[in-house]
């Protein structure tokens, strides 16, 4: 079954394209698996937050807690 893609998961493709790089560069230049990058793109939702910022720091970005404005 075919994960439905997140904003992450566009992000992340978005990103890899605007530098020229293949699923399997990608995932040798940020330490994950092939699997990994594969899934991340589909919008899996169950991913460790570790690699998911192994990855977005190839591209100086990181991601952590946000505030939820609506649970004020």
């Amino acid at each position: 079954m075919r994960e439905k893609m997140t904003l992450l998961s566009w992000h992340i493709k978005a990103k890899r394209k605007q530098h020229s790089l293949t699923q399997p560069e990608l995932a040798l230049k940020a330490g994950v698996g092939l699997r990994f990058v594969r899934d991340l793109e589909q919008g899996k939702t169950t991913l460790r937050m570790d690699k998911v910022n192994d990855v977005l720091r190839l591209f100086g970005e990181t991601l952590g807690p946000v505030k939820n404005n609506s649970e004020e």
